[in-house]
């Protein structure tokens, strides 16, 4: 017998926000109780000697190392740039400051 209740589900479903017809109720009570049934089966399992892991399998790190290079000259960076006055980009104002 399944462990999850229409009531359940009908809670869960509340908890999301979501409305559920009948056929999505009944077959939500099935799905969930799978899934708690499983559950089940996994806690059975005896893990006394399996060490705690973040991952299944053994992750190493990929990334390079970071490393000071080039850097563009003022004037690459600004020749593209719409607006500037020779050394800052010039930007539309988004924020309001009384203080100014």
């Amino acid at each position: 017998m399944s462990k999850i209740t229409k009531e359940d589900v009908i809670y869960v479903a509340s908890l999301a926000q979501l409305e559920l017809d009948e056929a999505a109720q009944e077959r939500l009570v099935h799905e969930m109780g799978d899934v708690i049934n499983y559950m089940d089966k996994l806690n059975a399992l005896d893990t006394d000697q399996v060490e705690p892991m973040m991952h299944a399998l053994r992750m190493t790190n990929v990334l390079r190392e970071d490393v000071v290079g080039e850097s563009l000259s003022r004037e690459a960076a600004l020749k593209n740039a719409p607006k500037h006055d020779d050394e800052y980009f010039i930007v539309p104002k988004i924020l309001e400051n009384d203080n100014a």
